[in-house]
């Protein structure tokens, strides 16, 4: 189960940063996890300051 990002995010990339198989890239007003690509791990979660990536 992939982790989603919610409207919440602020575009501040620390996610993206904190990913270790970059499964994120900036999307269309906010940032987006590939689910493919994502591995569960957390780590983005982890570095969101808002709290917008949470588990699907």
């Amino acid at each position: 189960m992939a982790y989603v990002i919610s409207d919440a995010c602020i575009s501040c990339g620390a996610c993206a940063e904190g990913c270790p198989v970059e499964a994120i890239a900036e999307g269309d007003g906010k940032y987006e996890i590939n689910a493919d690509t994502c591995i569960d791990c957390g780590a983005c979660a982890d570095t969101c300051p808002v709290g917008a990536i949470a588990a699907e």
